[in-house]
């Protein structure tokens, strides 16, 4: 698209733009010049409304005809788009053409693909409600951080509370991230998937003993500590032990992260972390403490965050406390800025990671902080689009004020509607020509909070299967047994290979461990 702009504005007619070829992941030219227009009607939204006196937001283009109609209508007569179009449907005018997960989920004629594999064929074979992996988009999720990090000491380090599968965990431990653990149970899941001990460190607000003997058996690279009475049960701890615990003090800058309450961890009414003002006094009391080494800083304000301020005014915070620390004696090996970057859920649009940390880094070299060690903890920016949720459509529900698609999926597969009023985008795995209707989407679960999406246009019938997309985080992770219901399998995918990396539960699976009363 910046090719296409400087030719244009150099004076190149429109018709010199020519597509020679289809790059790969693009079922063919329709499909990519849908992606193009998508791409190019959101960079042109600014310019739209200044000269067609349009004051429309993305994602109602998306959701109605007449509007997407006009915005295609002003912006084959701009440079550039005039180029492109050859009758082709603008793709704002059909959600379908811009898939979350895009080009790792993508159509191939009318049938969905996770890469080059068929999800209807997975459904068939597998059964749903089934959860499905692209590995390629994990990989290429990852390559943006290593690309703004090139150059620079930086240590990924995947925050697997986002998607804890091995299958999953195996493929970051092979591409040589570390992981941000939050329990007990996370360090034996990340240890048996192949991670070093010394790529490991341990987040969250309540750590037990059991967990800090275990995590300092092992020899773990660093404790993120968020209270000053961590810290002194830590010390406690790896004293009795005879250990050194390496240590880094995560701190709450008081930065608005503007994104849901539930996950916002930087601001001073939540659980999270040291206050502001308390930083220095809790570096001190660490440094005089037997059996701790301090060692950095940590600062995670939350999660799906999609505006680089937040970033920018979090990291001033913590640089200032970084020169305090040292200035009183305390040195740093490392500086951690955790993770949050969110992802296209339903036209979002946050930074690229390498985009944001050109912004992040230019920052830090400005200041002086450049050359130092960085730790960050991605999580759903790395895994959220790389899944997606097959289910099958069992009974179709009309109601006078509600029509309602219920499938076999439920809150306890996707618990995220029903927790954050989250958004999914749901499609069919094999698109037809039918009439759509308006339903609620909503699972089986004895609960009215069982809803995956409010008020979608589905052209569906019962036995039709469907994905619900961007379900990579913070879904099979947070799955529960709710309804004696077992968790889905799960499938990754890698080029033409499908691989089973979790068998579907049974019923005996769910209540295995209980004990009937003599």
């Amino acid at each position: 698209l910046d090719a296409v702009d400087a030719r244009l504005a150099a004076g190149a007619p429109a018709d010199a733009v020519r597509v020679e070829t289809v790059p790969a992941g693009y079922a063919d030219l329709d499909d990519l010049l849908v992606q193009i227009y998508g791409t190019w009607i959101r960079r042109l939204q600014a310019r739209l409304e200044q000269t067609c006196e349009l004051d429309v937001a993305p994602e109602e283009a998306t959701a109605a005809e007449a509007t997407a109609a006009a915005w295609a209508a002003t912006a084959r007569d701009l440079p550039g788009v005039r180029a492109l179009h050859h009758g082709h449907r603008i793709a704002g005018a059909d959600p379908m053409n811009q898939l979350p997960g895009h080009p790792h989920f993508a159509w191939h004629g009318d049938a969905l693909h996770a890469e080059q594999v068929r999800l209807d064929a997975l459904a068939q074979q597998y059964g749903t409600p089934l959860f499905v992996y692209s590995k390629a988009s994990m990989l290429e999720a990852l390559a943006a951080y290593q690309r703004g990090f090139a150059g620079r000491k930086v240590k990924i380090c995947y925050a697997m509370k986002a998607n804890s599968s091995l299958g999953v965990l195996q493929v970051f431990a092979r591409a040589g991230c570390g992981f941000d653990i939050v329990s007990g149970g996370e360090l034996e899941r990340v240890l048996t998937a192949g991670a070093q001990p010394q790529d490991i460190i341990f987040s969250g607000v309540g750590k037990t003993r059991a967990e800090m003997q275990r995590a300092l058996a092992v020899g773990i690279g660093c404790f993120n500590v968020e209270s000053e009475a961590e810290l002194e049960v830590l010390s406690a701890v790896a004293s009795a032990a005879g250990k050194t615990a390496a240590v880094s003090i995560r701190v709450n800058p008081n930065v608005d992260p503007k994104t849901h309450p539930y996950i916002s961890t930087g601001l001073k009414g939540n659980k999270f972390g040291v206050a502001h003002e308390r930083t220095l006094a809790t570096y001190q009391r660490a440094a005089a403490l037997p059996g701790l080494k301090v060692v950095g800083i940590d600062c995670h304000i939350g999660s799906q965050i999609t505006d680089t301020a937040p970033y920018l005014d979090a990291m001033d915070r913590i640089l200032d406390l970084v020169e305090a620390i040292e200035g009183a004696g305390i040195a740093l090996q490392h500086i951690d800025f955790g993770g949050g970057l969110g992802i296209n859920y339903n036209g979002d649009q946050p930074p690229a990671a390498d985009a944001l940390w050109a912004q992040l880094f230019a920052k830090l070299d400005a200041r002086g902080f450049g050359d130092r060690q960085f730790m960050i903890e991605p999580g759903r920016s790395l895994v959220g689009n790389a899944g997606a949720c097959l289910t099958e459509v069992l009974y179709l529900k009309p109601g006078e004020q509600k029509n309602f698609c219920i499938i076999d999926a439920a809150m306890n597969d996707l618990p995220r509607p029903a927790m954050y009023q989250a958004y999914h985008a749901i499609v069919p795995l094999q698109r037809k020509d039918s009439a759509a209707e308006t339903y609620d989407v909503v699972g089986p679960v004895c609960e009215s909070g069982d809803w995956i999406g409010r008020d979608r246009a589905l052209g569906v019938q019962a036995g039709d299967r469907l994905a619900v997309l961007s379900a990579g985080a913070y879904c099979m992770s947070m799955a529960s047994n709710y309804n004696t219901r077992g968790r889905a399998a799960e499938v990754l995918v890698d080029g033409e290979q499908a691989h089973l990396i979790r068998e579907r539960e049974t019923a005996a699976d769910t209540f295995r461990g209980e004990k009937l009363l003599p």
